[in-house]
């Protein structure tokens, strides 16, 4: 049997093919699986018409919907390459992106017409872009996705992709300001499924509530792993803490995914207290570390906190804290995946004693293939078969990981990851700038948020006038919340910011 991700959606239709696969939220759609692996067939024979053939690279520009899934799963089934884009991301960081993958096909959503049009008005130099459809009211440049749909076949379309090809390319940030596509392939995203469902508490016919943008591997993994296992994707168009408690009463959710500032903000509204949620047996959380107070919190509620730590470079799963474990270790992220090997090593390569910090380094069949068109990253990246992560941790006597710090200064805000570089490369542009280093404060709200610490070249620079400065050139979400003047930025003799000694001076927390 060929091992394509697309055929995941076609075997589980064939199974079960009344099993309800999608839950809408957002438009109150419905799809059993039968329906949703016939939609994916359209979408594909679709992107086919479109001149879509293998190794093609097609970028999706899309909020959670049932149409970014089944486009997921057709351009799997053409043995396509899927391009998932940040939609928080401003045209000029969206040009980079779709430049650098070679996209030829975007398919989009209405709500960012005005993102889309100033792309499509910027010419062939800006991208490689042949054809744009539209997932509602087309722009007149572009093609109506779903009069598309409607003469389009709903058979099988032949596989010609399996294995070691090339699935998707999920861009990150580099700690050189430029985002870095990280490459898995048909086999890194199934065995991803494999070592997810094995290890976690994932059963036939549970409800699965996804909040994070499918962009995200923390989204997109666990929901085609949901296809694997034979569940029911209850799927949310953006994160609303009070309309998630309603949602899990009303759709018996089971199991879910949030970052811990989705936790935070579900505890502070009051549909926790008037809705059912008796059906929810555990949640998984990472993206930072997950604080004690909030393990206890919600298990006081009943409901099982169990702290995940990955990486996208490693589609997703390092480690998970079982649910035997989730309260005596509260703060750990527990061991590593069932078909994963994980290490901490000092500077020398050799594993660090209980209680030591150490570099993690990761090992498993999901690992990613590649940087896109980066090897001497990918080189620093991925030695011996062991992923780099450049996260440090410690461990205890019983071989638990507990996440500490992060090699790379990389901010976690709200779950997404903010590398410094690349605000500093904005800042640096003002020419009333000298010098700047930008560190993350705590947050209450995001976990954490970016400080910009500045040293001026013009006094008469206001803290003002340089978050006016940042707006607009990169996303909001990582745009400093405050900006703090210096006369020097501590430095140690090649030049490297001291961000700790800045942590220590600027200790938050966070201007929320």
């Amino acid at each position: 049997m060929e091992q394509n991700a697309g055929l995941l959606l076609t075997k589980r239709a064939h199974l079960n093919p009344a099993l309800e696969a999608w839950v809408d939220v957002a438009t109150e759609r419905r799809f059993t699986y039968v329906q949703m692996n016939s939609r994916c067939n359209r979408t594909a024979h679709v992107l086919k018409e479109l001149g879509v053939k293998k190794g093609d690279r097609v970028a999706l520009l899309m909020m959670n919907s049932i149409e970014f899934m089944e486009s997921f799963f057709a351009i799997a089934k053409l043995g396509a390459v899927c391009v998932p884009l940040n939609w928080r991301l401003v045209p000029d960081e969206l040009q980079f992106i779709i430049k650098d993958a070679g996209a030829t096909v975007l398919l989009y959503g209405e709500e960012f017409e005005e993102q889309v049009t100033d792309l499509h008005g910027r010419g062939k130099r800006a991208t490689d872009i042949k054809h744009w459809v539209c997932v509602g009211q087309p722009a007149p440049f572009a093609k109506s996705y779903a009069s598309l749909m409607m003469q389009a076949d709903d058979a099988e379309p032949p596989v010609v992709a399996n294995g070691g090809d090339n699935l998707y390319i999920m861009y990150t940030s580099g700690t050189t300001g430029l985002p870095k596509g990280v490459v898995h392939t048909h086999d890194t995203a199934i065995w991803a499924c494999i070592t997810m469902n094995i290890t976690g508490d994932n059963r036939y016919q549970d409800r699965y509530l996804g909040l994070l943008p499918l962009f995200h591997v923390g989204a997109l993994t666990p929901i085609t792993g949901a296809v694997h296992r034979g569940i029911t994707n209850v799927v949310a168009r953006a994160f609303d803490p009070g309309q998630t408690w309603q949602t899990i009463q009303d759709e018996q959710i089971t199991t879910m995914l949030a970052v811990p500032a989705m936790l935070n903000a579900m505890l502070q509204v009051p549909q926790r207290s008037e809705v059912n949620y008796s059906s929810l047996r555990w949640i998984m959380s990472g993206a930072a570390p997950v604080p004690v107070t909030l393990i206890e919190e919600f298990a006081g509620l009943g409901i099982d906190i169990n702290q995940v730590y990955g990486l996208t470079e490693s589609c997703g799963p390092a480690c998970l804290i079982s649910p035997d474990e989730a309260i005596s270790k509260a703060g750990s992220t527990g061991k590593a995946f069932f078909h994963t090997e994980v290490r901490v090593i000092d500077d020398k390569g050799g594993d660090v004693p209980a209680g030591g910090i150490g570099e993690v380094i990761i090992k498993g069949p999901h690992i990613m293939k590649e940087y896109w068109n980066r090897p001497d990253a990918t080189k620093e990246t991925i030695k011996n078969g062991w992923l780099h992560s450049g996260d440090l941790a410690t461990t205890d006597e019983d071989g638990f990981i507990y996440i500490q710090d992060r090699k790379k200064d990389m901010i976690i805000s709200g779950g997404e990851n903010i590398y410094p570089a690349e605000i500093e490369n904005v800042i640096l542009g003002h020419p009333k700038v000298r010098d700047v280093a930008v560190i993350g404060q705590p947050s209450k709200r995001w976990g954490e948020s970016p400080l910009a610490v500045v040293v001026k070249e013009d006094e008469s620079l206001t803290a003002e006038e340089l978050l006016k400065w940042c707006d607009g050139k990169m996303a909001r979400f990582k745009q400093p919340k405050a900006v703090e003047f210096i006369d020097e930025i501590p430095r140690n003799p090649s030049g490297k910011a001291l961000k700790r000694l800045l942590r220590e001076r600027f200790p938050g927390p966070a201007l929320e």
